[in-house]
């Protein structure tokens, strides 16, 4: 059986590829689960420490659900329609969104419904000249359902999601980068390589303070000012005790570079000091 879920590890960042190229990586449940479980593996391996997130061909980066599989899902009734395809969409949009791990989607192609929606809940992207996007879940007279109209106006404002929302029209790449909906736009050669180089440049840092940033962002992000800040200081104060700290510390007053080694899998395992702090 095709592994519907590619992987490999480069120094430390693994690249993680939508395999099902023949339906332009379209996310039916298996692969969906499947991808939830590797991130799961993934968050507690020491050995990676980001995750580049791609498709499968020269076509697409994901059309969105399988729409045969959740078509006969609907025809079960609104109860298993909400269980198999709902809630497990939802379920991998905010394993994407509060993952502690930096993931960066390398937008290769085609990334419509589904697919936009994993875009929007990553913490970073970078789209190819050649992607394209949309929102065309109107065309199946329903609204997106994997969260789209819950992170694209955070991400790009009400009005000017709702009329991508409303009319299902595909976007460009220079309009998603317009949008927040990624970070950078590169010609497709330089994909991947401008990927790498987006991971590597986090990961000169503490993977404590990444994980730290990446949570407080994700936590505080649709809370009150006043709540984000709570949650803020909740993320220093698990930094406080650790060895990482103190390293970046010393090294800037040294004037030399640190030399970081805490694992994230190892602090979490010990938050009684941070709950002390």
């Amino acid at each position: 059986m095709t592994d519907l879920v590619l992987s490999e590890t480069r120094d430390g960042i693994a690249i993680l590829t939508l395999n099902r190229p023949e339906k332009l990586n379209a996310l039916n449940y298996a692969l969906i689960d499947r991808l939830l479980a590797v991130l799961d593996d993934m968050e507690v391996d020491d050995s990676v420490r980001a995750v580049i997130l791609t498709g499968a061909g020269e076509r697409a980066f994901s059309a969105g659900g399988d729409i045969h599989e959740f078509s006969a899902s609907v025809a079960l009734g609104v109860g298993v329609a909400m269980r198999d395809f709902v809630m497990r969409g939802q379920r991998l949009t905010a394993r994407l969104e509060s993952y502690r791990k930096p993931i960066i989607a390398a937008v290769n192609g085609i990334a419509f419904g589904g697919g936009c929606e994993i875009t929007e809940a990553v913490p970073l992207a970078i789209a190819s000249d050649r992607a394209l996007f949309a929102k065309p879940e109107i065309n199946l007279a329903m609204p997106p359902t994997f969260g789209g109209t819950q992170r694209l106006p955070r991400l790009a404002g009400r009005k000017r999601a709702l009329e991508l929302l409303l009319t299902g029209d595909w976007f460009a790449p220079p309009r998603a980068l317009e949008l927040g909906l990624v970070n950078e736009v590169v010609p497709h050669a330089e994909l991947m390589p401008a990927a790498f180089d987006l991971a590597r440049r986090i990961l000169r840092h503490s993977d404590l303070a990444i994980a730290g940033i990446l949570t407080a962002v994700a936590r505080g992000l649709n809370q009150s000012i006043a709540e984000g800040l709570l949650v803020e200081a909740e993320q220093f104060a698990r930094m406080a005790p650790t060895a990482d700290l103190r390293e970046g510390l010393n090294a800037w007053i040294a004037r030399r570079e640190p030399g970081y080694g805490g694992s994230w899998t190892t602090h979490v395992a010990r938050p009684d000091e941070a709950r002390r702090a």
